[in-house]
């Protein structure tokens, strides 16, 4: 096959490319920060001429066009998570949610539970071989991609190549849009996190043992205890993500990945979110191995890594330990992403370390303080980390070690952790659930 002759026959503006889509079609839209650009503006454009496509989505980064109240008849979003470009359209109807483990995300499109029609994709330049990389999205991508009738990919000169099982053949590519953009930067935290960031990222890192595998979800307090961790020893990375903070790690030498189980002296992920200085630094690294995410997740691949750190966040913990980290209320905020893998994974693996962060209190619009740990989650609010799989739950006041204890003791250790304003209330009102919790 000379790959080379069917590439160029294929190339087409995105304003072509969108044509190909038709009324009624499913489309997965690849995401993070790997949304292509041209071809999703291309298509907001071709809108009018469209009705009732459906985009099926995960994390986005950017603009959002595409869930305006303008495209409804036209476009309609169904995000399995949901990012804060498209929260106001999933909250006010105009966009819809389909809740799922990250780990089984990509399995709703390969195994046909939701059928693909077109995916929407963003690649590297081809190799000699006429292999494009997914880039800097492997994990949410690859599969969906693979299950759809029909591909439409952004080659992009500026997405680094990353190695692992992340290639794709031309020959996949039903049409192909060349395009040279700098792909979009999303920090993890703005410059200087805060006195309660700090604290927390430290007791984390108290907990991390020489040679544990780490995963790190988005955030300002996973980032934070990195420079927390330049002490230990062979540490290594297994995450759905990681961001530019693991840089220095590895150029100190903390990072070696050396006593993982599988995978050693291999970082392994699915995607990436961070800066220009990340994406150069993962072009062509054999230090980096992309997977599918329905591997990264999986909690029994997880579970091999010995030491595996789990640290993930969320909206409030009751006094029982439950933990909701997708919804305010009933109101949907996000989604339950990776956190239940990986701390369901961390706490099979020998020597592992689920963590639940959060800060104690969080400020309303008013500047009234409110606390994250409470005595009942709100009504309507969603359990994303049961109480049975909860170990550690972090403030910035200290560490709750919640494995293996009563309601009673689980209520006083999180009291404890709470803020001091709230300690008295939280008391008062785990007395009157005694029925709960003693």
């Amino acid at each position: 096959m000379d790959w080379n002759k069917l590439y160029q026959s294929r190339i087409v503006s995105a304003e072509e490319a969108v044509t190909k889509i038709q009324s009624g079609n499913r489309v997965f839209l690849t995401g993070n920060c790997s949304v292509p650009q041209q071809i999703l503006a291309a298509l907001v454009k071709y809108a009018p001429n469209l009705h009732d496509v459906e985009i099926c989505q995960a994390l986005s980064v950017g603009p959002a066009d595409y869930v305006a109240p303008e495209m409804a008849g036209h476009l309609r979003v169904n995000t399995m998570f949901i990012s804060g470009n498209i929260r106001k359209a999933v909250q006010e109807g105009r966009a819809d949610f389909t809740p799922v483990l990250l780990s089984e995300f990509t399995l709703l499109f390969r195994n046909k539970v939701l059928p693909l029609d077109v995916a929407l994709v963003h690649v590297s330049p081809p190799d000699e071989h006429g292999f494009c990389s997914l880039g800097i999205e492997v994990g949410l991508t690859k599969s969906p991609a693979e299950s759809a009738k029909m591909i439409i990919a952004e080659v992009n000169e500026q997405m680094p190549r990353t190695l692992g099982d992340s290639f794709i053949h031309v020959s996949r590519l039903n049409w192909i849009v060349p395009t040279d953009y700098p792909l979009p930067e999303m920090k993890m935290a703005a410059e200087g996190n805060s006195e309660t960031t700090e604290k927390i990222a430290g007791f984390i890192a108290d907990l991390v043992p020489d040679g544990a595998v780490m995963q790190m979800g988005i955030g300002a307090v996973p980032d934070a205890v990195l420079k927390y961790l330049y002490h230990k020893k062979d540490l290594g990375v297994h995450s759905e993500l990681f961001s530019d903070g693991v840089i220095d790690l590895v150029e100190a030498g903390v990072i070696t990945n050396a006593r993982r189980n599988i995978h050693r002296g291999k970082i392994t992920v699915g995607f990436l979110i961070g800066t220009n200085k990340l994406y150069r630094w993962s072009h062509d690294n054999p230090l980096i191995e992309m997977h599918p995410t329905e591997y990264i997740n999986d909690p029994f691949v997880i579970a091999q890594n010995d030491r595996q750190v789990a640290i993930n966040s969320a909206i409030e913990v009751d006094l029982t330990g439950q933990v909701c980290a997708d919804s305010i209320g009933p109101k949907m905020f996000s989604g339950v992403g990776g956190q239940l893998d990986f701390i369901y994974g961390a706490s099979r693996a020998k020597g592992g370390v689920p963590i639940i962060a959060l800060p104690s209190t969080t400020t309303m619009k008013d500047g009234s303080l409110v606390s994250k740990i409470v005595s009942t989650l709100k009504p309507g609010a969603g359990v994303v980390t049961g109480r049975n799989h909860v170990r550690f739950v972090i403030t910035e006041y200290g560490v709750a070690d919640l494995y293996g204890k009563t309601l009673r003791q689980r209520a006083q250790a999180l009291i404890a952790v709470a803020h001091p304003d709230f300690r008295e209330e939280l008391r008062r009102q785990s007395g009157e659930h005694r029925n709960i919790y003693w």
